[in-house]
C-alpha cells in the first residue's frame, strides 16, 4: 500500500483534519494571522545563518530590529496612530524590548554557532510551557487537565521531529549553545506576557516598532563594544536575508502578533508555536526532497494533537485593559 512505503503521505491528511477542528473553535481571521506568524518564524531562522557569513553577528541582529522598528513607527505615523504615553507604558515597552528584541535576538544569532537545529528546538519550544505558568499567575489564564495534555504532548512531539538531529554527530559546545538558546527563550517568554497584558492598550504599529527601537539599543552598544560594523558585506545575498527578516520575519510578524493577543488568549495562540519545527520538515520536504521517517510524522502528529487539545473551547476569565484611543 502507498501508506505503507511512504509515512509523509500521512501529513496532509493530518494538517487538514487538524485545521478543520481547529477552525470550527476559532476565528479564521485570526487563525490566519497565527499560522502566518509561525510560518515566518519558522524561515527566520535560515535566513539569519544567510546573513551570518557576512556580517558579525550583534551588527546584523540591530540592523534587523532597527530597520523593523522604523518601518512599523513610519506606517505608524502615516496613519496618524497615537504615541505612547506616560512612564508606565514606556516602561512596559521597555520591557517588550528587552525581552522579545534583546534577549530574543541575542540568543537567535548566537546559538547556530554551537549547537545542532535539533537540540536548538527543543529548547526553544519550551517557551510555550514557560509561557503557560507564567499566564497562569499574570493574565488569569488557567489551563484544565486536557489544556496541560494538549501542551505536554506537542512538546513530546517536537522531542520526537528533533530525535534525527539529536542523535547525530554534530559537534558543538553545548553548554554555551545552550544558554543562548534559553536566554531567547526566557526573553520571549517575558515579553509575550507583556505584549498579551498590554495589547488592548497601545496600538499594534505603535507597541511594537517601538519595542523593537528601545530594544536595538542594548543590541548597539554591545554590538560596538565587541565587534567590527564596518565589516560586513554588503552582498545581494545579505540584503536580502537583511529585507526579509527585518520586514517580513520581524516588523510583520510582531505586528500579527500582537494584533492577535488583543483578541486571543497567550496560551490559546502560543500553542502553535508547536507548529515552526512542523513548518520546517514540510519546507525540506518540498523544497529539498527530504524524506521523512516514522518518528517525524509521530512528532507532527503529536504536535497537531497538542495544539488542538489547547486549542478546544473552554471557558477562561480575562481582563484586559480598556482599548487605545483611536483618532
Amino acid at each position: 500500500m502507498a501508506l505503507a512505503r511512504s509515512p509523509t503521505s500521512f501529513v496532509p491528511q493530518l494538517a487538514r483534519d487538524g485545521v478543520h477542528w481547529v477552525l470550527s473553535r476559532i476565528n479564521k481571521r485570526h487563525f490566519l494571522a497565527i499560522i502566518t506568524v509561525m510560518f515566518l518564524w519558522a524561515i527566520c531562522y535560515p535566513l539569519i545563518v544567510l546573513g551570518l557569513s557576512e556580517a558579525p553577528h550583534l551588527s546584523f541582529a540591530t540592523l534587523r530590529a532597527v530597520l523593523a522598528g522604523a518601518a512599523l513607527l513610519l506606517i505608524a505615523l502615516a496613519l496618524r496612530r497615537p504615541m505612547p504615553r506616560g512612564w508606565r507604558v514606556w516602561a512596559s515597552l521597555a520591557a517588550i524590548g528587552l525581552g522579545a528584541t534583546t534577549l530574543g535576538f541575542i540568543g537567535m544569532f548566537h546559538a547556530a554557532e554551537f549547537v545542532s537545529p535539533g537540540l536548538a528546538t527543543v529548547i526553544s519550544n519550551t517557551q510555550p510551557i514557560m509561557a503557560a505558568v507564567l499566564a497562569h499567575f499574570f493574565l488569569s489564564e488557567h489551563l484544565d487537565v486536557r489544556g496541560k495534555i494538549g501542551f505536554f504532548l506537542a512538546f513530546l512531539g517536537i522531542v520526537l521531529i528533533a530525535v534525527p538531529q539529536l542523535t547525530s554527530s554534530a559537534a558543538g559546545n553545548y553548554s554555551i549553545g545552550i544558554a543562548y538558546i534559553s536566554l531567547a527563550a526566557i526573553g520571549i517568554t517575558f515579553s509575550n506576557i507583556e505584549i498579551r497584558r498590554t495589547a488592548n492598550t497601545l496600538d499594534p504599529l505603535v507597541a511594537m516598532g517601538w519595542q523593537l527601537i528601545l530594544g536595538s539599543i542594548p543590541l548597539a552598544v554591545i554590538a560596538l563594544a565587541t565587534e567590527q560594523p564596518t565589516t560586513i558585506n554588503w552582498t545581494g545575498q545579505f540584503v536580502f536575508s537583511l529585507l526579509s527578516l527585518s520586514l517580513l520575519g520581524t516588523a510583520l510578524v510582531y505586528w500579527l502578533w500582537c494584533k492577535v493577543l488583543q483578541k486571543v488568549e497567550l496560551n490559546r495562540a502560543n500553542a502553535f508555536s508547536f507548529l515552526i519545527p512542523v513548518f520546517g520538515l514540510a519546507m525540506g520536504v518540498g523544497f529539498y526532497q527530504e524524506r521523512l521517517g516514522w518518528i517525524e510524522i509521530g512528532g507532527v502528529t503529536l504536535a497537531l494533537v497538542g495544539i488542538i487539545l489547547v486549542n478546544r473551547p473552554r471557558a477562561i476569565k480575562m481582563q484586559l485593559a480598556r482599548p487605545y484611543p483611536r483618532k
